[in-house]
């Protein structure tokens, strides 16, 4: 056997290494012609084969100017940090040309043609080595190309304020037993952009230049191959650079410009008034620009912005076009009078306005209005994009951007986040792939990173996405250029999310009151010392003689000047548009205000109509086979087409979606269990047994039907009922469903209801008709799946903000859902919805119900009885029924028993509608089956008073005792406390 016959091939490395290491260990142990290869080898190797040779440090390589190993400094996580290592003082890096793309997606296979084999590769130039160290020397060259690639962020100068970072050992050339000698060493270098072959040192230059300077990128955790090649292609192509023209230049200046000088207008103008300023991170308005502007040539047209307050007046000012003298007047205060008891402050409002792209693409922007809660804006405006796009037919989101801003330690610390980004690929929720920005201010309000989170990045949670995670130094404009750039190119590719986490500071406060140098005193010396990122890159534009010093000056005095005018006519409020918004044109035939000032409307649907409907629901297609229970519920919904069943609650919904559908409403509905119901009810998509295809009937009624949508979510409330409230904003004519899976988990979504739901009309004059499902009703499961914190609502009630109801009959629940559309008033629709009672065969209704009439707010006695009552019991939802079979078994028809369907909007005429013919004097009392602190009743009592009911009827509760807990968790307790409610409601 001749051993330099298997060497040429790297792939043979293996099989040599392991001979090389059993030859250390007892040479005798490898063949004869392996010992007599192995003894003339130099003897320049370790018992690993690695390449010991001369000490390989970083001064040779990458320090030239002999920075030395930094003092810790007190570096989180006990780590040694070293000073940024600094680029090979090398030839200029000669640009390579990007590879023609294959299908738009280049690949390895774009590059120039790999040589069969390493000596092929070498052929023009030999090596004077070994074929062993030549094989060697390549699986060292592809090994650390790899970790340049996987670990190169960690050493890249991505943050302005220089501040020493641990060092990755893996990034040490010494590590893979490089020397000196070995830097003009030709290699294979075929999976990277240009030449097959290249020298160690260029290689490592190129891999330098392209991962450890201003940009550092996080992208080998994507398991595609095609994305990793995509990306690794346009950076090693470029070495991670944009040329930018003189035009460009200028722009970014420009925009630089209007970032600062807002902001210093702002702090001479407005002395300690908040603000929640830019400054520190001003390359946030050119990359909102540059980010744009990609999008516009790429045929975007709708973008929707959602972020928290820091920056968001000068964004408003400066990307959004809104007035600076309408923020002028907001700073004095000016409409005072008119927010009397409504409005939000400035840092929180919305804005939408017009973009017009340099190549003439005309692009809608929409900044979301967003509360404190910071991140909870990152589903609204996620499913406002959605309903845009599904508005415009435009499913693969082509002409549609979501960009999300986020703040460093909001984004690595609060949970909606992870929601958020975890809708960004599933079929409900997904957009085409949003843009997420970090500003990365490297603090919290006062919080350090390293007690704020657990990993090295703010992004680390991005990483459970297949997306790349760009980290950019935000004192580098022409940096940001080209993550901006990149990141636009790999959505518009593969329709991801992609992340920027752009590297800054807050020169000041977390407000403009706070002193950050209480708690960050050395970070805030650092930045006290430091040029701002405006002078500074017109430093570097002055060195390059694109730009001169007067035409900089000419573009900051001209934006002073405009700000000094619009300041000058704050008395004058700012004109309004003319033009018709695409918002204004949306919203035209739908109302919020007052309750009683909109009509109810007639929501019946013929009964020939609604029994061909149902029978079509109850079909299924040629070859399908249902599950045998399945079978049955379908047999009974036939029945019930017939007339030969009462409708049930299930039949009554389906009904209710598809004749809106039919109609000309699109319908939408989501939930953790929402096709098949938590509760094994609804069954509107059905899965064949054999093969596991799917049946939805609900789409499949009629060729120009509207398309009904019901999809399974997440584990998620607040991320997903946050989408659907942002589905509501952009499509008021539609029925926009939210289904908890048990009532009780709208806890976890109480930020999106008290910050958005219930409070948006009067905080920021945003109408919305979304839907919200929560199955209520004390059955002995405990305290967890009881109820849907009626009470919680309730108190949430205010100037007729949303409608909070409890439907009793199939019948009604269907007129409900119709009305919700069908009648212009549009205000959130919260619906407690059964469980006991999808099957009760009392809680049933007839088609005759479903074809007339309307949403009934209260339901007067269904009793015969001449007998004047003794008694009035008001109730509302499950426990109606078991007083009705109470007073049935007691033969009590002097009792009266009336149901409140509707809680809110309530006024007195709906109780006079139940009362009408019951003597003044008579008790009523409020019959529930919550505790007496939770549930209607104190919301009741605060309404019409305790003792009194509309002037004439003592009112008292009759309900659980007070307590901590929902209810009990034992089912025999819950059946005696059940039993001595129905007891006192007739004693």
């Amino acid at each position: 056997m001749n051993p330099s016959a298997a060497l040429p091939n790297p792939s043979n490395l293996a099989f040599v290494e392991e001979l090389l290491e059993a030859y250390h260990q007892n040479p005798s142990s490898v063949p004869a012609e392996w010992q007599r290869y192995f003894a003339a080898m130099p003897a320049a190797t370790n018992g690993a084969g690695r390449v010991c040779g001369p000490s390989f440090t970083p001064r040779s390589i990458f320090n030239p100017a002999g920075v030395g190993i930094a003092k810790t400094n007190g570096a989180p996580n006990g780590h040694a940090a070293v000073a940024p290592p600094v680029a090979p003082a090398a030839k200029p890096a000669v640009e390579s040309p990007r590879p023609a793309p294959v299908n738009g997606a280049p690949t390895g296979a774009t590059l120039n043609a790999a040589p069969a084999s390493l000596a092929a590769a070498l052929s023009t130039n030999p090596p004077t080595h070994t074929p062993l160290e030549a094989a060697i020397l390549q699986d060292r060259v592809d090994q650390m190309v790899r970790s340049y690639r996987v670990r190169g962020h960690m050493i890249a100068h991505i943050d302005p304020l220089g501040l020493p970072r641990p060092f990755s050992a893996e990034l040490d050339p010494r590590h893979f037993g490089f020397s000196d000698a070995d830097l003009e060493r030709p290699v294979s270098s075929r999976t990277i952009c240009g030449p097959s072959v290249r020298t160690v040192g260029e290689l490592l230059e190129r891999l330098w230049n392209t991962y450890c300077r201003f940009i550092g990128v996080q992208f080998m955790h994507i398991d595609s191959l095609e994305c990793r090649e995509w990306l690794q292609n346009r950076m090693e192509g470029s070495e991670n650079r944009i040329e930018l023209s003189r035009s460009h230049q200028l722009r970014i200046l420009n925009h630089l410009t209007k970032a600062v000088v807002f902001e210093e207008f702002i702090q001479k103008k407005f002395l300690g008034a908040k603000s929640f300023s830019l400054e520190g991170a001003e390359s946030l308005i050119p990359l909102l620009d540059l980010a744009l502007e990609k999008a516009g040539e790429q045929g975007v047209d709708q973008v929707v912005i959602g972020m928290a307050h820091r920056g968001r007046l000068n964004v408003l000012a400066n990307i959004l076009g809104k007035s600076p003298r309408q923020i002028f007047r907001e700073f004095e205060d000016k409409d005072a009078e008119r927010n009397v008891g409504r409005g939000d402050v400035k840092y929180h409002m919305g804005y939408h306005n017009e973009w017009v792209c340099a190549n003439g693409q005309k692009m809608h922007l929409s900044l979301c209005f967003n509360p404190s809660h910071l991140e909870y804006v990152n589903p609204v405006a996620l499913g406002r994009l959605r309903a845009k796009l599904d508005r415009e037919k435009d499913p693969a989101g082509d002409r549609g951007l979501c960009v999300l801003i986020h703040g460093d330690a909001a984004f690595a610390g609060e949970g909606i986040v992870q929601e958020t980004l975890n809708l960004s690929e599933l079929e409900g929720y997904r957009t085409g792939g949003a843009l997420h920005i970090i500003v990365n201010n490297q603090v919290g309000f006062t919080t350090d990173p390293h007690d704020a989170r657990s990993c090295p990045y703010a992004t680390d949670v991005a990483k459970m996405l297949q997306s790349p995670i760009f980290h950019v130094n935000g004192e580098n404009p022409e940096a940001v250029a080209q993550v901006v750039d990149l990141a636009l190119e790999f959505r518009k590719q593969f329709k991801r999310d992609v992340i920027i986490d752009m590297y800054c500071y807050r020169r000041r406060g977390h407000n403009e009151t706070d002193e950050p140098a209480f708690t960050q005193p050395l970070m805030y010396q650092a930045i006290k010392e430091r040029k701002g990122v405006r002078e500074g890159y017109l430093d570097h534009l002055l060195q390059l003689g694109e730009v001169t010093a007067v035409e900089a000056e000419q573009i900051a005095k001209s934006r002073r000047e405009m700000l000094e005018k619009e300041l000058s006519a704050v008395n004058q409020p700012a004109e309004p548009s003319k033009r018709r918004t695409k918002v204004a044109e949306l919203w035209r035939n739908y109302r919020g205000g007052p309750d009683d000032a909109v009509p109810e409307v007639e929501t019946g649907v013929p009964k020939a109509k609604l029994q061909e409907i149902l029978a079509a629901l109850s079909r299924v297609p040629a070859g399908f086979t249902p599950h045998t229970t399945i079978k049955r519920l379908l047999e009974d919904r036939a029945k019930m087409a017939r007339g030969e069943k009462p409708l049930d609650w299930a039949a009554a919904e389906l009904l209710a979606l598809a004749t809106l559908s039919l109609e000309g409403y699109r319908v939408r509905m989501s939930g953790q269990d929402a096709q098949r119901g938590t509760f094994s009810h609804r069954h509107a998509v059905l899965h064949d047994a054999t093969d596991g295809r799917k049946h939805f009937s609900l789409q499949g009624l009629h060729a120009q039907q509207m398309p009904v949508e019901i999809y399974n979510s997440p584990l998620s409330e607040a991320g997903v009922l946050g989408f659907e409230y942002g589905y509501g904003i952009a499509f008021p004519d539609a029925l926009v469903v939210w289904e908890a899976q048990f009532g009780d988990f709208v806890n976890c979504a109480q930020v999106i209801i008290d910050q958005f739901i219930t409070s948006a009309e009067y905080k920021w004059e945003s109408l919305n008709g979304v839907v919200m499902l929560l199955p209520h009703g004390f059955e002995g499961q405990g305290p967890e799946h009881s109820s849907a914190r009626v009470e919680r609502f309730l108190q949430l009630c205010a100037e007729d903000n949303i409608q909070v109801c409890n439907p009793s009959t199939p019948a009604n629940y269907f007129h409900l859902l119709r009305r919700q559309v069908l009648r212009p008033y549009r205000k959130p629709l919260v619906v407690f919805t059964p469980k006991k009672l999808l099957r009760l065969p009392e809680a049933t209704s007839s088609f005759e119900e479903l074809a007339s009439g309307r949403f009934q707010r209260s339901i007067p006695d269904v009793r015969k009885s001449d007998k004047k009552p003794r008694r009035v019991l008001l109730t509302s939802g499950k426990i109606y029924y078991e007083l009705i079979e109470q007073r049935t078994k007691l033969k009590a028809d002097d009792v009266m028993i009336a149901r409140l369907e509707q809680y809110y909007p309530l006024r007195d005429e709906h109780f006079e509608n139940v009362l009408a013919n019951v003597p003044a004097g008579t008790p009523v009392f409020w019959v529930q089956e919550e505790p007496e602190n939770m549930g209607a009743w104190r919301g009741l009592m605060v309404r019409f008073g305790r003792t009194k009911l509309l002037g004439r009827y003592p009112f008292e509760v009759i309900s659980r005792p007070a307590t901590a807990s929902t209810a009990t968790g034992s089912g025999g307790a819950h059946k005696l406390e059940q039993q001595d409610i129905l007891n006192r409601a007739f004693a």
